[in-house]
């Protein structure tokens, strides 16, 4: 016959509340980072997603992310082509920007390789550039000639210029 711990039962009751509390506690502070990625305007009636999971249904067709990469604290709110983009960059897959798209990053971002998204080791990459709070744009391909690649030249710039990734890069504000 099987005998009821009940201390055992109360002090795992007590710890899964405790761990929901805490998540709870945490989706509250991934929600207002990702919020602080873009005007309210836009962020207020955004869906706020974290690692796939959808926080907030949203009704604007913004997405708001508390990360870009896992772990880089670098919130960004997207319309549906950059999410689009997104999307490719993560499976490597082709991407054709048929229209324009736009990304938020009012707190900056975790820095990258400016000339691709796959550079192993992109903090070392001898095109580095971690910028601060900035708007990005997605365009057709053609729309981008002219428009240097250099981020030290004091204009908007585009980076990832020679992939399908590619977009512009509008600083907004002052680099750390």
């Amino acid at each position: 016959m099987f005998k009821l711990n009940i201390k055992k039962i109360l002090l795992t009751t007590a710890a899964l509340l405790i761990a929901g509390t805490v998540q709870a506690g945490d989706k509250k502070v991934l929600i207002t980072k990702a919020k602080s990625a873009a005007p309210s305007m836009i962020s207020e009636n955004a869906t706020i997603m974290y690692r796939g999971e959808v926080l907030v249904k949203g009704s604007n067709g913004w997405i708001c992310l508390p990360e870009t990469m896992p772990d880089d604290n670098a919130p960004m709110c997207n319309d549906a082509v950059w999410m689009e983009m997104m999307g490719a960059v993560g499976a490597k897959a082709p991407f054709t920007a048929t229209k324009m798209g736009f990304s938020y990053m009012l707190q900056g971002d975790g820095g990258v390789s400016n000339s691709t998204p796959y550079h192993a080791d992109h903090m070392n990459a001898p095109d580095f550039i971690k910028e601060g709070p900035h708007l990005m744009i997605i365009v057709p391909k053609a729309a981008l000639k002219g428009i240097t690649n250099d981020p030290h030249a004091g204009s908007p710039y585009v980076m990832w210029g020679e992939t399908d990734y590619a977009h512009i890069m509008i600083p907004v504000a002052d680099r750390e």
